[in-house]
């Protein structure tokens, strides 16, 4: 099987205005982490927040520690935070940790 990666994109409630409005975690998976990126970008600029996510600083953090976080909040409050992270699909089959019988 082909092995693909893809990115989910969490958008995570979180501070004192969660508890007052409780809201779920929105997850969203794309398979090209530039169009993940538009979409992301896109979503913050049509709601008025600043955007201060860019496809390098992604990709970097994505590389090196395998997920990419962006905290945004409003008069020191935390509001939301926006977790990408990389999965993989069909990942290789492995034997689990399964030792040979012994005869």
């Amino acid at each position: 099987m082909k092995q693909q990666t893809i990115y989910e994109v969490a958008v995570i409630p979180i501070g004192s205005l969660n508890t007052i409005r409780e809201k779920e975690t929105v997850l969203s998976y794309f398979s090209n982490l530039s169009k993940c990126l538009d979409q992301v970008i896109a979503s913050l600029v049509i709601n008025g927040w600043e955007s201060k996510i860019n496809y390098t600083a992604v990709y970097r953090s994505l590389k090196e520690k395998g997920k990419y976080v962006a905290e945004f909040k409003i008069a020191n409050n935390k509001i939301f935070r926006i977790v990408i992270t990389s999965r993989t699909i069909n990942p290789s089959l492995t034997m689990l940790g399964i030792e040979e019988k012994p005869v």
